[in-house]
């Protein structure tokens, strides 16, 4: 009679998979300097929820693979606990969170000190745009899923572009943290868009430009890096993350890469009003 508690192994001899590392090839940026990429925006996608999105970046050039694509689902307004405090508006909770599949190295459960950082500017970026004296004694729940990364993580950190890669995730995050907020019908002041804007060489003898969406990749050093959170029909900036060395007389180098993340969240504000458009157009 057989054991069927035991876990008998496989009778034959077996070879473990090995899987081999990336290469990731460098390619030169061919879109202009002040163009973006192409993203794919759809709300209303878990019906569960009281608002959710889905964003999907068109893929880095020569990448054989697909962009960036994250999730957002809204809980809310909803009442606080009995044992909360008192608060004459809407409390306002961000989670930002990697998928444990996103990149090729396994992502942990619990949250690093990168999601935490993303969760923070999150937050302060959807603050800014909310009505939140509209709903006193109400939580909110804004949680963000990155489904697949851009880069795997370990391709990244040799190459040292990690902490540039996070100015697109946190842009991202805020696009789709918006039009979720939008699809669950809380009232704000202006739907808030995310943009990035770098200032580039392709080497140490070269000039520097200021370019759109950059891809790190696609560039032989990135000196500066500025991403916004920004209304436009009030022409107001709710988050600005600015990271780089720059010289310290160069104001207007400062203003240009700020302009530019602006001009960047412009088109992407394009993108969630069509996707809100199209979610309004009855079928």
């Amino acid at each position: 009679m057989a054991d069927r508690r035991r876990v008998n192994g496989p009778s034959g001899a077996t070879v473990p998979p090995v899987y081999d590392d990336e290469d990731l090839v460098s390619t030169q940026r061919s879109r202009p300097e002040t163009g973006i990429r192409a993203i794919y925006l759809k709300t209303g996608v878990t019906p569960s929820a009281s608002g959710s999105a889905y964003l999907e970046f068109e893929p880095r050039e020569g990448s054989s693979g697909s962009g960036m694509k994250l999730t957002c689902t809204v809980h809310g307004p909803r009442s606080l606990p009995r044992s909360a405090p008192f608060s004459p508006h809407m409390v306002l909770s961000t989670h930002v969170k990697y998928a444990p599949f996103a990149t090729k190295q396994r992502r942990g459960y619990l949250r690093d000190s990168s999601e935490r950082d993303l969760s923070t500017h999150l937050e302060t970026a959807l603050r800014g745009t909310l009505i939140a004296d509209r709903w006193p004694k109400s939580g909110v729940d804004v949680i963000v899923t990155i489904i697949e990364g851009e880069l795997t993580r370990q391709a990244a950190q040799d190459q040292g572009i990690e902490s540039w890669e996070m100015m697109n995730v946190l842009s991202g995050c805020i696009t789709v943290a918006s039009a979720a907020i939008a699809d669950a019908g809380i009232d704000c002041v202006d739907t808030v868009a995310g943009g990035v804007a770098a200032m580039v060489t392709k080497d140490e003898n070269d000039e520097p430009t200021i370019v759109l969406d950059p891809v790190p990749s696609e560039h032989g050093q990135v000196l500066a890096a500025c991403c916004v959170a920004y209304l436009p029909s009030r022409d107001e900036i709710t988050n600005l993350w600015f990271k780089g060395c720059l010289q310290t007389s160069s104001a207007e180098s400062q203003r240009l890469l700020v302009s530019g993340a602006v001009h960047a969240s412009k088109g992407t504000c394009q993108a969630i009003s069509a996707s809100l458009g199209e979610a309004m157009t009855p079928q």
